[in-house]
């Protein structure tokens, strides 16, 4: 008597499916996501880890010498200009969020909400044209402006309103630092106010909100992460920023880029300045933590 022939295996077969299925996302993702990975490694996980292996050289000679010494942190930390620099510049980096935020906010509500979608992609496109111009050629631009002999003291002195004193000064560089963040978070600030249902806007007018409680209680926060985001990059860049202060500023006091050009200048000491840019990265780090949690965490909460 011949033996029964074996059914087949019907039920592991959608697991097979499936494992297929996950087997070719996971070789996409592997094929898409290798090459970004490469490069950030190659561009930035590699220098920066260079970077943090300087910090511990020491120089002689004006040559670097591969130690291993907390001789360049030790006097960074506790040097007091270092100190001045580093609150000098948080400070005005902040203080060019908080107007950047501020400013923009008119022009990006009117661009998301007052304005035809034909003259909204005509003023972006506006805004994106600055970015097609090297910075420090704009910078250079803008000392024409704020020059006593420029522009503007030309139009206000004959009127009694100035000369006005806005190179060489915490000012000037606030006003480079604009030109550098300005377009970017007006663009970023639009692009979060357009992405708000307007349903909820609807919502508030029919239960009686006014336009300023509207915008203060639904669209505000609603497009609360985007405002962050573009805040954000407004600090970053110009923490970092070493045209605007030395052009604008006239380097006085120093920022910490002026700092780290300095101390290369001072006898070749990469170490030191190597301590200088790795604060700047961890406060960076420290600062975006900061800004995401702020961003995302009351949401994720109420969830």
């Amino acid at each position: 008597m011949s033996e029964p022939l074996p059914l087949p295996d019907t039920a592991s077969e959608p697991a097979r499916a499936a494992s297929s299925r996950w087997a070719n996302r996971a070789r996409y993702a592997v094929f898409w996501g290798a090459p970004p990975a490469l490069w950030q490694a190659a561009f930035f996980l590699v220098p920066l880890c260079f970077l943090i292996a300087m910090t511990f050289w020491s120089v002689r000679n004006f040559r670097l010498a591969p130690d291993s010494t907390l001789a360049n942190w030790t006097f960074i930390l506790t040097a007091g200009f270092f100190r001045n620099a580093y609150v000098y510049t948080f400070w005005l980096s902040a203080l060019t969020a908080l107007i950047a935020s501020l400013a923009a906010f008119p022009a990006a509500y009117t661009l998301a909400y007052k304005v035809s979608p034909a003259t909204r992609r005509l003023m972006i496109f506006m805004l994106v044209v600055p970015f097609f111009t090297s910075y420090p050629v704009r910078i250079y631009s803008t000392q024409i402006f704020f020059s006593p002999q420029g522009i503007i003291n030309t139009v206000l002195v004959p009127l009694g309103l100035g000369p006005l004193q806005v190179l060489n000064t915490p000012t000037g560089t606030v006003v480079g630092y604009l030109v550098l963040t300005l377009p970017l978070v007006v663009l970023l600030q639009t692009f979060a106010l357009s992405n708000v249902p307007r349903i909820l806007i609807e919502a508030a007018h029919n239960l009686g909100c006014g336009r300023f409680r509207t915008i203060w209680q639904v669209i505000i926060p609603s497009a609360r992460i985007g405002l962050i985001v573009a805040g954000t990059f407004a600090f970053v860049l110009a923490f970092g920023d070493y045209v605007a202060p030395t052009y604008l500023g006239g380097s006085k006091p120093p920022t910490l880029s002026i700092l780290i050009a300095d101390q290369v200048k001072s006898g070749n000491n990469w170490p030191r300045a190597s301590v200088v840019a790795a604060t700047m990265i961890l406060t960076l780090m420290m600062v975006m933590l900061v800004m995401i949690a702020l961003a995302y965490g009351r949401r994720k909460g109420r969830g």
